[in-house]
């Protein structure tokens, strides 16, 4: 079971998309079928959103006390459509929403959860005290100790196995225009409460993203070798010429250089664009956990052995400062 989280506007966010689809896989893999649950109001044709990744069946709970999102209604809906349901495996965008519904209904039914997967897989496992085998067990992957290591985690045991997993680091695919998928609507009143809507949504102001990283086909990443600000504002130079968004290492925005939205790692934004361009990154673990999907990856530094240069298709050994003005130079000859 997919939880399916819904924008402001009435739309299946990204993530939710890509964990469809990634679901697909997971479901054919064990022979089972692939639901998602949609909780909100208004929600008619909102199915049309998530059939044609391969979903059969697209449990909707309609009702003006599930918009916008609170922690407790939801909360009792989806763990009680879980207990009915009994998936054996559900999965949640690691947005604020899904970090904040997650470990709720995990809690509430006594089973695991792992924050922030990179990747999901389905394997066998075998306890190292008792011998015992397990099949066919989500392997839930992440980074972990500050990302130096990647833990791949198992519930072998509970019931369902639960994740959260981040935007971007997997692939988005419509399976089928038509797939013939159905829609379920679920009947609120058997989960809901009044005393779940206790919590009242007084005012609500919607601020628009100014920074869209995951969306971004083009990234001009910079790191602590720009070496300021304005450093970073040969970025926006050169971004705004080739159609590209701004990123930034942790320790450039811990320097001041770029905003916090602007962070591509482990604790920032984890991005997939087709051109990734680097420049003055050494590529700690941390940031590449963030970036290393990307299509293709270009590498500006002055260290030949910086570890960026291990996962980048093209280098450019050089200063940036130096590099960077050439770069644009060549694109506006080239144009």
């Amino acid at each position: 079971m997919i939880y399916c989280e819904l924008d402001d506007k009435g739309q299946v966010v990204e993530v939710s998309l890509e964990l469809c689809t990634k679901g697909r896989e997971i479901a054919n893999k064990l022979g089972v079928k692939l639901e998602a649950a949609i909780l909100g109001a208004n929600l008619a044709g909102v199915e049309k959103q998530v059939l044609p990744y391969g979903v059969d069946t697209v449990m909707v709970a309609d009702d003006a006390r599930l918009a916008p999102y609170r922690t407790l209604p939801h909360f009792a809906v989806l763990s009680g459509l879980i207990k009915d349901e009994q998936p054996d495996i559900v999965l949640f965008g690691a947005t604020h929403v899904g970090r904040d519904l997650g470990p709720h209904v995990a809690s509430y039914l006594r089973c695991g959860l792992t924050a922030d997967c990179t990747s999901l897989e389905i394997g066998d496992h075998e306890d190292p005290k008792t011998g015992t085998k397990y099949e066919n067990i989500l392997y839930q992957i992440r980074p972990a100790f500050g990302g130096n290591i990647i833990a791949t985690i198992v519930c072998p045991t509970a019931r369902p196995q639960m994740a959260t997993v981040r935007r971007g680091v997997m692939k988005r695919e419509v399976l089928d225009a038509n797939y013939q998928g159905q829609r379920i609507d679920i009947d609120v009143a058997k989960y809901l409460k009044d005393s779940d809507c206790c919590v009242k949504i007084l005012q609500k102001e919607v601020v628009e993203k100014t920074v869209d990283l995951g969306g971004a086909s083009i990234i001009l990443s910079g790191g602590y070798g720009m070496g300021s600000k304005e450093g970073f504002d040969m970025l926006y130079d050169f971004a705004r010429q080739i159609g590209a968004e701004v990123g930034a290492t942790r320790a450039a925005v811990d320097a001041g250089w770029a905003a916090p939205e602007r962070q591509i790692g482990q604790t920032g934004t984890t991005v997939r664009p087709k051109l990734y361009i680097a420049c003055g990154i050494s590529g700690a673990i941390q940031h590449r956990a963030g970036m290393d999907q990307s299509a293709k990856i270009i590498s500006i530094n002055t260290d030949p052995e910086a570890p960026i240069n291990a996962i980048a298709d093209y280098t450019i050994i050089g200063d940036v400062m130096e590099v960077l003005p050439m770069l644009a130079a060549g694109y506006k000859n080239i144009r």
